[in-house]
């Protein structure tokens, strides 16, 4: 069980540090010249790069934690509670996910309407969900 709890923990790890960057990226891509079309291509070739790896990253972080959690049963039974906020963290980091990638796209179209000012806003989501995320599994607050 601790081969698979370590390997959760990296793989978790790993895919939060895309999780962090790719809104950056969109930040900078927000804040593009539209007659910077190199910056642009460039900026958008890495978003797409990340946005691939971390979803690599993504499967097995999943896969993983339902293996400890299905299989080692780590958090079934009464007086876990944590877990049902933990899993809803998970399907809220999903979603956020999934959405990077509807961002993605649109940059891809030059279609965005938002600013670098609310791309900064959307980069701390991510920080908030893995605080509460942490604090459910270490603390165990019900």
């Amino acid at each position: 069980m601790l081969w698979v709890k370590s390997f959760h923990i990296v793989f978790v790890a790993s895919w939060f540090a895309g999780l962090f960057y790719l809104p950056r990226i969109f930040v900078n891509l927000a804040m593009v010249e539209p007659a910077s079309t190199a910056e642009r291509e460039r900026l958008l070739l890495m978003a797409r790069k990340l946005m691939r790896f971390m979803t690599l990253l993504a499967v097995p972080a999943v896969a993983l934690g339902l293996w400890l959690w299905l299989g080692y049963g780590i958090g079934l039974g009464s007086g876990n509670g944590w877990m049902h906020g933990k899993l809803a963290v998970v399907l809220l980091l999903l979603g956020y996910h999934h959405g990077c990638g509807r961002l993605l796209r649109r940059f891809e179209r030059g279609t965005n309407t938002r600013s670098h000012v609310w791309y900064r806003w959307f980069n701390e989501i991510p920080v908030v969900l893995m605080i509460v995320a942490v604090v459910l599994v270490v603390v165990k607050p019900f």
